[in-house]
């Protein structure tokens, strides 16, 4: 029972880390309708901006804060400077555009901070290791039930809650929140009754990157240091959840988010063959089976075509 109730809350806490990914994906389909392969790329670029806070000795607060106004800034620039124009000429060309800069993106933070994991041992260094968002010193974990849990896994889950009861009070209670939805769906048509259809876009994607950057630096903290790769398999399975819960369903995302947490940590837990390094397929396993059955996600709007 103690082993279940350890693996359950280290999947849940995982699994809040991927739901802040698919979040920020579900944000950017609902405001615009594109998909964004570079969002795990951008919540890298805030947590090493945010480790360099620390270096610069900001606490963890106030650097956490940078962190997100640079997500948000990177977001917004992306869509102003690259979406925009492209989208007008050819939708599936931001495919291709998120895709060149996720490259760039990864090239900027080795040219800026190397390519070694960080905080490293050498000289300068004022940092043992990243820092995190909650209290994760030895003794900092709670008893339930004889399993040991950690705060800084109580603290991601609930920001993931906290974040997704305010999306859902924008999406569904603000004129603005509206408007995204509007705009996905028709922005032609939102033109003509007044929306500012670009203040509308542009904000999406650095709302969407903002919360990505949460994300990033909420995993650099559990991981205790970050790295060029650092946000790959989680962009994989944020990816996941987004595509089982719906692209258009942020509490979707959640939900399949804290889901597909508990199931790796339980499949490399109780079934052998699978183990720490398979635990990406599970992954790739639920992106397939749903798009063979239902391609709108769980808890996704299926869209329906009149011919």
């Amino acid at each position: 029972m103690e082993l279940f109730l350890q693996r359950l809350f280290d999947g849940l806490s995982a699994g809040g880390v991927y739901a802040l990914l698919a979040l920020g994906l579900v944000i950017i389909y609902r405001g615009t309708g594109h998909l964004n392969f570079a969002q795990g790329e951008m919540a890298l670029f805030a947590a090493y901006v945010v480790y360099q806070m620390g270096e610069w000795g900001l606490p963890i607060g106030l650097a956490l804060i940078v962190g997100i106004a640079v997500g948000f800034a990177v977001g917004a620039a992306a869509e102003v400077v690259l979406v925009r124009p492209i989208s007008k000429k050819s939708p599936f060309a931001v495919f291709v555009v998120t895709i060149g800069l996720f490259q760039f993106l990864n090239w900027l933070d080795g040219a800026i901070w190397g390519d070694q994991v960080l905080p490293n041992s050498g000289v300068g260094s004022k940092q043992s290791q990243y820092p995190s968002l909650f209290p994760d010193a030895p003794e900092d974990f709670v008893k339930i039930f004889g399993a040991a849990i950690r705060y800084q896994s109580l603290g991601v889950i609930g920001l993931t809650l906290l974040i997704t009861a305010l999306l859902f009070l924008l999406f569904n209670k603000t004129k603005f929140g509206l408007a995204m939805r509007a705009v996905a769906s028709n922005p032609e048509s939102s033109k003509l009754v007044g929306m500012r259809t670009n203040t509308v876009l542009m904000v999406s994607w650095g709302l969407a990157a903002a919360i990505g950057a949460i994300g990033g630096v909420a995993f650099a903290g559990i991981n205790n240091n970050v790295s060029l790769g650092l946000m790959f398999t989680v962009f994989i399975y944020g990816s996941a959840a987004a595509t089982l819960g719906g692209f258009d369903s942020p509490g979707g995302a959640v939900i399949a988010g804290l889901a597909i947490g508990v199931i790796e940590t339980m499949a490399a837990g109780y079934i052998s063959f699978i183990g720490q390094e398979m635990k990406l397929a599970v992954a790739f396993v639920v992106i397939l089976v749903v798009l063979m059955v239902k391609p709108s996600g769980l808890f996704g709007t299926a869209k329906v075509e009149r011919v």
